[in-house]
């Protein structure tokens, strides 16, 4: 098994300013627009830029929640591998808000899917739109595509794209796999 480095710690610090500048292009005040972290990985990254948009760019009162999808997954029971649950906290309504998911990588757009299932328990939203950090545009299952994206790559159905988080895995670096 080998590991390419695809981002490296300052490339990602670099990316999720933009990323927040994009977003602070589109929704400006944030007063009717919340992000919602896919879990489990999708978390590091909604909590890093709601802190980037507090902290360096004074937007007041973001709303940020997390969403599990665990049971709305379309292979939930169909493999070996028992799925676990994650918490899903959304304290907030998200009837008529601009909903922005945010997750990590986006791969076959099955976890989105699941997503925008799960999302419909909590109301109805205006509208929602993708953020992810990676876009693996030629791997899609379904037609779903990123109105936000870090970096987009190219990888072949036997690579994996590997996120590591600071707050989860020790350092910030991003790798391509080959299993």
């Amino acid at each position: 098994m080998s590991q390419k480095v695809l981002l490296t710690s300052k490339e990602i610090h670099i990316i999720l300013h933009r990323l927040a500048c994009q977003l602070l292009e589109n929704h400006l005040d944030f007063s009717n627009t919340v992000l919602i972290g896919i879990q489990p990985r999708g978390i590091f990254l909604a909590e890093r830029l709601a802190k980037i948009l507090k902290e360096e760019y004074k937007v007041k009162d973001i709303d940020l929640g997390f969403l599990d999808i665990t049971f709305y997954r379309d292979d939930f029971r169909r493999g070996e591998k028992t799925l676990e649950a994650n918490t899903t906290k959304i304290d907030f309504l998200v009837d008529d808000k601009n909903v922005v998911f945010v997750d990590d990588v986006l791969y076959t757009g099955r976890s989105i899917r699941a997503a925008l299932t799960a999302i419909q328990s909590f109301g109805r939203p205006s509208d929602i739109e993708l953020l992810t950090l990676i876009d693996r545009r030629f791997s899609r299952h379904l037609p779903i595509q990123p109105n936000y994206k870090g970096r987009q790559v190219d990888a072949i159905n036997e690579e994996k794209v590997k996120v590591m988080w600071e707050e989860n895995d020790g350092k910030d670096i991003v790798y391509l796999v080959n299993k």
